[in-house]
């Protein structure tokens, strides 16, 4: 009987999971925020509580969050990884402080102490990959100028997140200071250790692992990772970091074959796992945060558009696509579920869970707005005027010089001019010179970037 109820409880969520995907594409939006509300459904407090599935529920959302760092892991090889810290890490230092910062000044003023001030700061400073890859599809964006520097940003934050996971993991299982640096030596360690391995020695690991049978490739590629994942767990470490650095050891053909297996498995164990974040949040607890989510909402968004504006700005990007690079970053997402659901398990801080429900509900919500508008009212509130060269007198508008050779055709036919010298053509008052360009613009663009 147990059996049976187990099947129809996991059946009737894997079905309401795909009915909600297939709505929020139909929409085009992120489906994530659809996961959360039927976590919240079936939950404490929910329509319909579950029973005989929460076990197993919970143990597909821990491979959910290995699939997600080793899918991410897979984007990524060990030559851009470090090429991206010897040239974009100011934008990730910026980045950092201007979002982390309201999330930990946040929970010191609501009297969170300081451990959930460190997992706060986390929730609101890491931008959703996921999401903000899928908005500049949708967009047309991929091949925009200020594309690659949104790329670098989210880049050095998932890289930030092999150094933020361990130090979380310590603080929220009470461990002291010297236990907590020896779990973050030891991530360090690892995580160098990795990329060093990767750049000289990856060809031989994908060889080792690459099959021509797409079966044995599945198998091996899961097994490795879930393997290395525990092993991570047992040293204090963290299961998302070990599947991080599996995905950047392997590289090339066999990266791209395993990201077309394992596709697939992320997304069903992906939305398992945001359903069973749900699942440990109560509906009641949510209203009461909900004024401080929102704020905190508004405020982070600003800071986010502020990192992406700074950042393209100091790549040599147009104004334009400042402003879209900015809207781009704001959505959150899976991360900043991954980092609360540490802290939930914990029991930390009851009203965490909720806040981090609600904060990450209205991101990933006005995230895709953001990125779509945020550029043209930018445009509006803050019109851009032409640019003059330094050193280059502006030449008088067309009317003028219409005027000045008006008086002098005059004054030749009254003989108070003996000799005139011709007159200039004048050009239109809307042509411009082959030369001039707008201030907002680069001067070679695509056909994206407009």
């Amino acid at each position: 009987m147990h059996s049976a109820l187990f099947l129809i409880e996991f059946g009737a969520i894997t079905l309401a999971l795909g009915l909600l995907g297939r709505l929020a594409g139909r929409l085009r939006f992120s489906p994530i925020p659809l996961y959360l509300l039927a976590g919240l459904a079936f939950g404490e407090g929910g329509l319909l509580p579950l029973g005989a599935s929460e076990e197993f529920v919970a143990i597909g959302s821990e491979i959910g969050v290995i699939l997600l760092l080793l899918m991410l892991g897979l984007e990524y090889t060990a030559s851009d990884l470090v090429t991206n810290l010897k040239t974009q890490y100011p934008a990730g230092l910026v980045d950092m402080t201007f979002n982390a910062l309201p999330g930990a000044a946040a929970a010191l003023l609501m009297g969170w102490g300081p451990v959930a001030a460190v997992v706060l700061a986390g929730v609101t400073w890491i931008s959703s990959s996921g999401v903000i890859a899928k908005v500049l599809g949708d967009l047309g964006r991929l091949g925009n100028r200020e594309t690659p520097v949104i790329l670098s940003i989210l880049v050095l934050e998932d890289l930030a997140m092999a150094v933020y996971l361990p130090i979380i993991t310590a603080l929220l299982a009470g461990v002291g200071w010297a236990a907590g640096g020896l779990t973050l030596a030891i991530a360090l360690g690892a995580a160098g250790l990795v990329l060093f391995i990767a750049v000289r020695f990856g060809r031989h690991i994908s060889k080792f692992v690459s099959s021509d049978d797409p079966e044995k490739l599945l198998l091996v590629v899961l097994g490795l990772t879930i393997l290395v994942a525990g092993l991570a767990q047992q040293l204090q470490v963290s299961a998302a970091v070990g599947a991080f650095l599996v995905g950047i050891a392997l590289s090339g053909e066999v990266a791209e074959n395993t990201h077309t297996l394992l596709s697939p498995l992320r997304d069903l164990f992906a939305a398992v796992f945001f359903v069973f974040f749900g699942l440990h949040t109560d509906p009641a607890s949510i209203p009461p945060v909900l004024l401080p989510a929102l704020l905190l909402a508004v405020v982070t968004a600003c800071t986010k558009i502020a990192t992406g504006y700074w950042a393209a700005r100091r790549a040599g990007i147009s104004v334009k696509g400042r402003w879209r690079a900015g809207g781009a970053l704001v959505a959150r997402g899976e991360f900043s579920i991954v980092i609360a659901g540490l802290a939930v398990t914990s029991g930390i801080e009851p009203r965490l869970g909720p806040l981090a429900t609600a904060y990450v509900l209205i991101l990933v919500i006005v995230g895709p707005l953001t990125a779509r508008f945020v550029q043209p009212l930018a445009q509006r509130l803050f019109p851009q005027r032409a640019a003059v060269p330094v050193g280059v007198v502006p030449e008088p508008r067309a009317a003028e010089q219409g005027a000045e050779a008006a008086q002098v055709a005059e004054a030749a036919q009254a003989g108070q001019v003996a000799q005139s010298a011709p007159v200039a053509p004048v050009a239109p008052a809307d042509e411009k010179k082959p030369d001039e360009k707008p201030d907002d613009r680069p001067a070679a663009v695509d056909e994206h970037s407009r």
